[in-house]
């Protein structure tokens, strides 16, 4: 017979290989595949929205791969689910032609010290397809993101975070004036010359990017009331060049 004390390491590698060889193996998701109408999404979130109804092609260009059939229901519970959602971005079926392509995953405008790959994409994207559009908001971090292109031309790009703005080009919209985010000019003060510079921007809300997202195109958090026909997206894996990177410093 063995040592009991052979036989007691065996066993403890057993129960070892067998709770961690699930870790070890790349993570998969099984989505439900059975067509369902829009689902709601938007809070805690980012997106972009893209007025295309080749989803495939919109997929192709963001450099996705090995996408799986995904319903609504399954996709957007996918980009909610904490063990998933740093992993995966849902590509919708087309909403009165716009596609979307959500997830917590997609690249947040960045300055200082880290890059700055959301302005990269959105660019090679507008490219491609007529009318782009991103969003952004994580009230957890107190940060907010809305940027539009049309015809390959940026039209405008804002994002704030907790230090204060990171993007800020282009003139504010129609829309962002009607919901009280327009750039307030600090004037000059009494008895004295000139005036004191800047300008003042009401920082914003979810409310705030949401409200723009409706006015320049669709309020993904109202998308169910529109009803909509029964049908599928893809849910794919988000790619490593998109993870946040610190800036280089040179040699």
């Amino acid at each position: 017979m063995l040592p009991a004390v052979f036989i007691l390491v065996a066993l403890t590698i057993a129960i070892a290989t067998a709770l961690l060889a699930p870790r070890l193996l790349p993570r998969r998701v099984r989505m439900d595949v059975a067509p369902d109408r829009p689902r709601a999404f938007g809070s805690e979130m980012s997106w972009l929205a893209v007025k295309t109804d080749d989803a495939g092609r919109l997929a192709a260009v963001l450099g996705l791969d090995d996408l799986s059939v995904a319903n609504w229901n399954s996709g957007i519970g996918a980009i909610y689910d904490l063990k998933l959602s740093d992993t995966f971005v849902f590509i919708s079926p087309p909403v009165e032609g716009w596609t979307f392509v959500a997830g917590v995953s997609l690249p947040l405008p960045q300055r200082g010290g880290f890059v700055d790959k959301a302005a990269p994409l959105l660019t090679r994207v507008a490219r491609e397809f007529r009318s782009v559009q991103y969003f952004a908001t994580f009230p957890i971090i107190d940060f907010y993101a809305w940027a539009w292109f049309e015809n390959g031309q940026p039209m405008r790009a804002s994002a704030f975070g907790e230090a204060g703005p990171v993007w800020d080009a282009g003139r504010p919209t129609a829309r962002e004036r009607e919901l009280g985010l327009s750039t307030l000019e600090l004037r000059g003060i009494v008895n004295r010359q000139g005036d004191i510079g800047g300008a003042l921007q009401l920082h914003p809300t979810e409310s705030h990017v949401l409200g723009i997202a409706g006015g320049w195109g669709l309020n993904p958090m109202t998308i169910e009331a529109l009803g909509g026909r029964h049908s599928t997206g893809w849910i794919a894996r988000a790619p490593h060049a998109w993870r946040a990177e610190r800036v280089r410093s040179a040699a």
